[in-house]
């Protein structure tokens, strides 16, 4: 049985998608860009189908389906760059920890990528953001793990 820390993490994890995903897609929408703001709708069907237990199964298959949804979408419009501290989550809780890791920094770099494509230029904080908050996840699940191994004994 999953413990209520990792339960809580997963809901709060897909509580800042959807919230992310909306204000992406507002601000899409505001700036007269349907296309995109159809294509994050697309996304968070996409997401959402990966709670159901037959796309579970194949889980590493949706994983990439969803983060090439996103890499399209952040190199489109600058909100849907967010997204990627949640997907980071996912990756988390979704691969051993090796895969987790490369997807980590797959991620991570493409995140840092499309900040800097829709800036003009790579600045520091554009660099150190992502890298800080991808460290910060990594660790948090980590811990999260730890605890609920220590948990068990």
């Amino acid at each position: 049985m999953m413990d209520a820390p990792s339960r809580l993490l997963r809901w709060a994890v897909h509580a800042t998608v959807c919230g992310l995903l909306a204000i992406a897609v507002v601000s899409s929408l505001r700036e007269d860009h349907v296309a995109v703001a159809v294509g994050g709708v697309l996304l968070g069907l996409a997401y959402a189908a990966g709670g159901l237990a037959a796309v579970q199964a194949r889980g590493p298959v949706w994983l990439v389906v969803v983060t090439t949804g996103w890499m399209v979408l952040a190199a489109m419009a600058p909100p849907f760059v967010w997204l990627a501290f949640p997907l980071l989550f996912v990756y988390l809780d979704l691969l051993p920890l090796w895969a987790a890791m490369f997807g980590v920094a797959v991620v991570t770099s493409a995140a840092i990528l499309a900040a800097a494509w829709h800036a003009g230029e790579l600045t520091l904080p554009l660099v150190v953001g992502p890298g800080v908050g991808a460290a910060v996840v990594t660790l948090l699940v980590l811990t999260c793990r730890a605890l609920e191994v220590e948990g068990s004994d």
